[in-house]
């Protein structure tokens, strides 16, 4: 029996999430808590609650504890304010973390290599944080919070609040961990960032040309046989000239960039182009539409 569109694409953004936190608590409990590596959030203030309470309970508090322990009254509070539909993407995704950070074996994954655990448990947080905002969850945690507390500082954005909690818990992981480690957590941070940004916005990057030439036929014929690809005349005037000119606009990928630039060259060593990234590219021959 087959599964309705609609259907198949929840499971798959159920499974994101789940192998998302998978990968989160993987770097959480076998690199960052191993390492003593505060990166901010939850996960940060359970790593911290678990090292101050190892003299009282063995082996500290757990993190899966401290994680529950901390998301459901904020849970409750954001439910109260802004009704169960605030709060039931990050339902799925927080029960997932805090169940894998159960039942997840732990392994010290980078021992006591400080730059090791740094970059792959960077890395690896990335990809699980990109995955469970791929698949429209998200884990609770400071978000929500900011979130939360937005509704009565308006003068601030969430992220402006996220960060400050986020620092607030940094700063606290110094004290408790050394400042030697906060920062490399730093490090972690940064990596965290830029990995999940760019599994959000797309890993196929592409480069976007503008070429402003005297000799448009000729060029568009080359784009357009020769490399396969599109291309659109904008309208332009030269502002010191005075002259009415015809901008070429395209897109290609990152490998055809630089037989794009050398077959302009050839065309008209006298052309002006200007080369851009381009994140993401929805279309034909890019990343098709479904």
């Amino acid at each position: 029996m087959k599964l309705a569109n609609g259907k198949k694409s929840k499971l798959l953004e159920y499974l994101m999430i789940i192998v998302g936190t998978g990968l989160m608590a993987l770097a959480i409990n076998s690199v960052f808590d191993a390492s003593g590596m505060v990166t901010g959030g939850f996960s940060g203030v359970a790593i911290i609650v678990k090292a101050w309470t190892k003299g009282v309970i063995d082996g500290g508090i757990p993190l899966w504890v401290t994680n529950i322990g901390l998301n459901v009254p904020l849970f409750l509070i954001g439910w109260k304010i802004h009704g169960f539909s605030f709060v039931k993407k990050a339902l799925i995704g927080e029960i997932s973390l805090s169940a894998w950070l159960a039942f997840q074996p732990v392994w010290n994954l980078a021992g006591d290599d400080l730059l090791l655990a740094a970059l792959y448990g960077g890395v690896i947080q990335g990809v699980g944080i990109g995955l469970v905002f791929l698949g429209g969850g998200t884990t609770g945690g400071t978000d929500m919070m900011a979130a939360i507390i937005q509704k009565y500082l308006k003068h601030y954005s969430i992220a402006q609040i996220m960060q400050i909690i986020d620092a607030g818990v940094v700063l606290v992981g110094m004290y408790v961990f050394g400042i030697h480690k906060a920062l490399y957590a730093i490090i972690a941070v940064y990596l965290v960032t830029k990995v999940s940004d760019s599994l959000i916005e797309g890993l196929k990057f592409s480069k976007t040309a503008y070429i402003i030439t005297g000799k448009p036929d000729e060029i568009s014929n080359m784009i357009i046989n020769d490399l396969d690809r599109g291309v659109t005349g904008i309208n332009a005037k030269g502002m010191y000239s005075g002259q009415d000119k015809l901008m070429l606009f395209c897109v290609v990928n990152k490998k055809e960039i630089v037989m794009l630039k050398e077959k302009v060259d050839e065309i008209d060593p006298a052309a002006f182009v200007i080369v851009t990234d381009a994140r993401e590219v929805h279309g034909e021959g890019f990343i098709e539409k479904k």
